[in-house]
């Protein structure tokens, strides 16, 4: 059971509340274009799992099969023990994602958005799997329950989506230093040269006291990452680090130093290129957040074409069994075909105004030849009309770019 996927009305449902106390305070807590890539990069997440997410799993369940020291019994204890090794082991898998230049290339999408919102929770990178798994294994070999640790690990996943906000102050005490809360993770997220690489934690923050990762929320947070991704395109954002990460092992030096590279804190480079670059200073009142304007009527179609995309978006994850591999691909497809267009338009990308009647088109073949049902036809129908009104409305703005 797909626990994530089984609390996506529950987010939505936080992220309006959210989004009304953001109008009553007056606060600008979001932004249209950054939570629409945020939530988009989600869902990348999500589509790209359903092909991943079993592979993943299989080392898991093979190690627990094949090669367990103890059978644990199914006891409140053992829930207990689990909850803390995975707590354990999130830690180290979170701070090696900042620590090491390669792994930071698959967790960095998290902390691209340079607001705090909670729809930041939903911003995760399709990639990022592969790495952490490896962390976990060790529970397997320990004799953990595979249904225990998906159970335990989605928990763990759920209880960090409500720490993405700036709408609840530092709570009690005692609660502040035992759990991840909201003002841990604020610093969590910050560049400001002090908040960087601190509070890994998951749902405890007790490791980050044990190791000396942890850092109280002190002056005002500074969200982003030192180089920002200037890009509104979910799909890129899975890339852009590990093409900068390309073309920096091109510049002249020995094969060691290539490696180290990879495996040494973001920013380091040979002596002779510069040594470690460290993070600039920077302060709340002058940082420049990346934007681009748009025609009110443009962020229109981009609410009404996003709003039948999560919906489609939904009804796939939940219905995916319904399918054959093939059509999962096809339809997997068109789904990040959207995002990104998504994010190309807020750019007023020119290209995009083509790749968008393109998608327009795929959207009539899949109605056409997969076998939905008369109210999703219908619901296409609506999306291609909607479609033909922007096309007549809207195309001198892409002429821009």
């Amino acid at each position: 059971m797909n626990y994530i996927i089984l609390s996506i009305p529950i987010f939505f449902l936080l992220i309006g509340i959210e989004l009304l106390i953001d109008k009553y305070r007056q606060s600008h807590l979001y932004r249209f274009n950054d939570a629409v890539s945020n939530i988009s990069c989600g869902i990348a997440q999500q589509v790209s799992g359903v092909f991943f997410k079993t592979v993943l799993v299989v080392g898991y369940v093979f190690l627990y099969n094949n090669y367990r020291i103890f059978n644990l019994p199914n006891t409140w204890w053992m829930y207990v023990l689990l909850f803390i090794g995975i707590d354990f082991f999130y830690y180290w898998f979170h701070r090696m994602s900042h620590e090491v230049s390669f792994f930071w290339g698959a967790h960095i999408v998290h902390h691209q958005s340079e607001e705090y919102n909670l729809s930041v929770a939903l911003r995760q990178s399709t990639f990022q799997a592969f790495i952490s798994t490896i962390f976990y294994l060790p529970l397997a070999l320990l004799g953990f329950n595979p249904v225990a640790f998906v159970t335990i690990g989605a928990f763990q996943t759920l209880y960090q989506f409500w720490i993405h906000t700036k709408t609840i102050d530092k709570l009690h005490p005692i609660f502040e230093y035992v759990f991840n809360t909201p003002s841990h993770h604020r610093v969590h997220h910050g560049r400001n040269p002090q908040y960087i690489d601190k509070n890994h934690g998951g749902t405890l923050i007790l490791f980050d006291r044990m190791f000396g990762t942890f850092q109280p929320e002190e002056e005002e947070v500074v969200y982003g990452v030192t180089k920002p991704l200037s890009s509104w395109n979910p799909l890129w954002a899975n890339f852009d680090y590990y093409a900068d990460l390309w073309h920096l092992l091109q510049q002249p030096m020995t094969w060691w130093e290539r490696i180290q590279v990879l495996v040494r804190k973001p920013g380091w480079l040979p002596e002779h290129l510069g040594g470690y670059q460290r993070p600039k200073p920077v302060v709340a009142e002058s940082a420049v957040k990346y934007d681009t304007e748009v025609p009110s009527g443009v962020n229109y179609y981009v609410f009404m074409q996003y709003f039948l995309i999560l919906g489609f978006t939904s009804w796939f994850l939940f219905t995916l069994s319904n399918y054959d591999r093939m059509t999962q691909v096809w339809l997997t497809a068109w789904i990040l075909l959207s995002i990104a267009n998504m994010g190309a338009i807020f750019e007023l990308r020119k290209w995009v105004w083509y790749l968008e009647w393109m998608r327009h088109a795929c959207t009539i073949g899949l109605v056409i030849l997969l076998p939905f049902s008369i109210g999703i036809r219908i619901g296409a129908s609506l999306f291609l009309l909607i479609s033909a009104w922007w096309y007549f409305s809207f195309r001198p703005a892409f002429r821009r770019k």
